[in-house]
């Protein structure tokens, strides 16, 4: 019998279940993932969309005593609040117009495995409590039943929100909160972690080129670079989606940064194409629809949120040149007339407040959207917008 050394076991753990990459912060999260497998221990997982939190959860069940037990996976912000219970604990026939059978629910479904509850700071406040009493006891009622059932299941719960942050908001439970971060596995996003970019590059190429019977003739160094240097909102799902949409649409040429960039100017527009491909959960097509119009709702309030801001900064700012007249771009004046012929709309003040950021900060895009109290991808939005990368270029 031929014994694995801690490496050896690390990076079977990783080739077994996808979590790819070579930085110090995925090698602790599959240390981690190892402590925290073989016991029943709740886990939280928290990162940003796209950085691959469903594979954590997916390795910790997998190396689990519940590996040959089921692993159900529930998407808690996309389902209607009117019928997440019923989903989560299912009902009795006639508990409500349209329950024509009695019907497990997820909870029961996942009994002797592990429930995986994605984005559960989105879960309603009013289901939180029952979710939590099945954590501690493992007893719940189906809808439409007084009869507590026990379960035996395993919880690992994932978000991509600050649930300290919703807890003082009052829109998470902090008794749910505090158990369920008895173990709290963040994953860290791409751009954060950018030794693993070509790791995960090589890995998606050869698994698409595998599936679909497809020669890859290479890569430039200077595509890679680029690849390294963008910023990658969409994390390594944004990556992968690159990947193949590249190899397909460039197929049997060398990869070259002129191609890289022109991809990655697709990806730059302002809707997040990627979030919009529906996630394989093996989930009813209507359940997936749900999903997609769940995720343009939250992008619009994502984005109403972030005008807002704008617009507060955008005010603070007059408010400050008011304050300072010296301060104020020079009107141009008509000498003769004593009148003014040009002036600053609200557009170009904002125009001018982008750009003194983005100069401020050597056009780090990060740093100058935080800056601004805007997201990265807005940013990328008004940069475009104003042709700010064509006036650059142009100096």
């Amino acid at each position: 019998m031929v014994l694995l050394t801690d490496d050896e076991k690390r990076m079977d753990i990783q080739e077994k279940y996808g979590i790819y990459g070579e930085s110090q912060a995925i090698k602790e999260i599959v240390a981690v993932i190892k402590q925290v497998a073989p016991t029943d221990i709740t886990v939280l997982i928290t990162g940003e969309s796209g950085v691959g939190k469903e594979l954590v959860a997916r390795a910790i069940h997998g190396e689990s005593k519940r590996a040959n037990g089921p692993f159900v996976i529930v998407n808690s912000g996309a389902i209607p609040e009117g019928i997440l219970e019923s989903e989560l604990f299912g009902h009795e026939k006639g508990a409500f117009t349209g329950a024509i059978e009695t019907r497990k629910g997820y909870f029961e479904m996942a009994d002797g495995g592990t429930i995986f509850l994605d984005e559960i700071g989105d879960m309603p406040i009013s289901t939180q409590v029952k979710i939590l009493r099945v954590i501690e006891i493992g007893e719940f009622m189906r809808v439409g039943s007084s009869q507590l059932r026990k379960v035996d299941v395993r919880v690992i719960a994932a978000t991509n929100k600050n649930l300290e942050e919703e807890v003082k908001r009052g829109n998470f439970r902090e008794d749910l909160y505090y158990r369920l971060r008895s173990v709290n596995i963040y994953i860290p996003p791409l751009r954060d972690r950018r030794e693993d970019i070509p790791i995960l590059f090589e890995k998606f190429v050869a698994q698409f080129c595998e599936k679909n019977k497809v020669a890859f003739s290479g890569i430039t160094d200077d595509a890679m670079q680029v690849l390294i240097s963008y910023h990658w909102p969409g994390n390594v799902r944004e990556l992968k989606n690159f990947v193949e949409s590249i190899l397909v649409l460039e197929s049997g040429k060398i990869i070259d940064a002129g191609m890289v960039r022109k991809y990655l100017k697709y990806d730059f527009a302002q809707f997040d194409y990627t979030r919009n491909l529906p996630i394989k959960y093996g989930k009813p097509g209507e359940q997936a629809d749900r999903e997609l119009i769940y995720r343009a709702l939250i992008d619009m309030k994502n984005d109403l949120i972030e005008i807002k801001n704008l617009l507060g900064n955008l005010a603070d700012f007059i408010a400050r040149q008011i304050a300072s007249p010296l301060a104020l771009p020079e009107a141009k004046v008509d000498l003769k007339t004593g009148t003014v012929v040009e002036n600053y709309s609200l557009i170009d003040m904002e125009k001018r407040m982008i750009k003194a950021a983005l100069d401020r900060f050597n056009w780090n895009k990060r740093l100058a959207a935080k800056a601004l109290q805007i997201s990265e991808r807005t940013l990328y939005r008004k940069i475009k917008e104003y042709g700010l990368e064509e006036e650059r270029e142009k100096k």
